[in-house]
């Protein structure tokens, strides 16, 4: 996570460019892991969620806000660079419970773009 939010809120373009190579450094290690447990399957360990694949899936909407933040489109999940991993998370977000409450994308943009900019006017004092 702190690379994630060095990716979406460094002070520096190379801040941020380096938080994303560590989350995607996390995502690819992520990604042996699924392999290791999935072995063939839709989630960790088995055809059904699990206890993993629900704590996962608890930060998925968040993934998808940063990437909106950042305007990276998906690449956290990248089919190409981890393709169980984003097959994981579009089958853990089709299933009917996780549609049901899965939180809307812009809504957390819009709450997170609050927050950077209260933080931003905190440390503006600060600074002076």
């Amino acid at each position: 996570m702190k690379a994630t939010y060095q990716a979406s809120w460094g002070k520096t373009e190379e801040e941020k460019s380096e938080g994303m190579k560590q989350t995607f450094e996390a995502m690819e290690a992520l990604e042996g892991a699924l392999r290791e447990c999935c072995k063939g399957k839709n989630f960790f360990g088995d055809d059904n969620p699990g206890y993993v694949d629900v704590v996962l899936g608890g930060i998925l909407a968040w993934v998808h806000a940063m990437e909106a933040m950042l305007g990276v489109g998906g690449k956290t999940f990248d089919p190409t660079r981890t393709p169980l991993l984003s097959a994981w998370a579009d089958n853990f977000a089709a299933l009917d419970a996780v549609e049901a409450v899965m939180p809307d994308v812009g809504r957390m943009v819009e709450f997170a773009t609050k927050m950077q900019s209260a933080a931003a006017a905190e440390a503006a004092p600060a600074a002076s």
